[in-house]
């Protein structure tokens, strides 16, 4: 036996080669390519969501002597200039508009979130006869088109009274269904030893809701006032139907002016589009922290 078969062996075993790896949210190991396919992904969802915003606030910057359809298209504006939204301030009373619009968004914001949120807390908390009826009832609510009851709407408000006033708009979409059933799965999603404890030191069913359930699921409401905001500032057919006097018009409405005088000025169209949607913009803004919270706490339960 040589010297070498009497030496003990200390090698160690090859390393297996290396592959680039990487690790998602939930620690689980992801390869290169796969993490390059996903941020591929995510671009092109980017760019066909966000692309024809930023174009249309391009094009609203542009002056009258650019050519908004050159080929290749450019897109930053060689002079840029607000001309373009003194000229639909001029062409159409938008901020008489606006102001119609901020009216029923925020009356809308207001009626969804607190009928909502008691709606919700009675579905998901109280006891009573006919709970889950009333919650097949939101349920089934959803599934119904709005253009299917939208004369039986009509005739209500008329025979009410309301026909070309805002309030005809809000009353509708006062409290939406959905957004009942995103605040009964939040506080379905609350342990019930908290109130459980309150209710040991004397706390009534109101100042549960008030004091503790409600704080605790302030991200819901978040995303009910961000919906209920949306439907409103976006709602055109509802609006079309029931106002007749141009002074009550809302900002979807008023905007269908530049379409049909201005129907070659794209500048004048993209204006408006922006001024339509920067509201959105800084709600979302405002509120996206809880936004994205809430969208958790509501999906909690079914």
């Amino acid at each position: 036996m040589s010297l070498t078969d009497k030496a003990p062996r200390t090698g160690t075993a090859p390393a297996p080669a290396r592959t680039s790896r990487f690790a998602d949210e939930n620690g689980r190991r992801i390869r290169a390519w796969e993490l390059i396919l996903r941020y591929t992904l995510l671009l092109i969802v980017l760019a066909l969501t966000v692309g024809p915003f930023l174009w249309q606030l391009s094009t609203s910057l542009k002056g009258p002597t650019e050519d908004i359809f050159s080929s290749p298209p450019r897109f930053l504006p060689e002079h840029p200039t607000l001309h373009n939204y003194k000229r639909v301030a001029d062409t159409i009373p938008v901020w008489e508009y606006v102001l119609n619009s901020l009216k029923v968004a925020a009356a809308n914001v207001v009626t969804n979130c607190v009928g909502s949120a008691l709606a919700g807390y009675a579905l998901a908390r109280l006891r009573y006869r006919g709970r889950r009826a009333a919650t097949l009832v939101f349920v089934l609510a959803m599934l119904v088109p709005a253009e299917a009851i939208v004369i039986a709407q009509f005739t209500t408000m008329r025979d009410l009274g309301l026909n070309n006033t805002l309030t005809g708009v809000v009353l509708p979409g006062a409290v939406a269904s959905l957004n009942v059933l995103l605040m009964r799965n939040a506080f379905r999603g609350l342990p019930f030893e908290v109130e459980e404890a309150a209710y040991a030191d004397g706390a009534n069913v109101w100042q549960r809701f008030v004091r503790i359930a409600l704080p605790s699921v302030k991200g819901t409401l978040a995303v009910v006032a961000i919906f209920a905001f949306m439907f409103a500032w976006d709602d055109f057919l509802w609006p079309l139907i029931v106002l007749s006097d141009p002074s009550k018009y809302t900002l979807t409405i008023g905007l269908n002016y530049l379409h049909g005088t201005f129907a070659n000025d794209e500048r004048l169209v993209a204006a408006g589009t922006v001024i339509a949607v920067a509201p959105l913009i800084a709600l979302f803004a405002c509120l996206q922290r809880y936004f994205f919270r809430g969208v958790g706490e509501g999906a909690v339960k079914g």
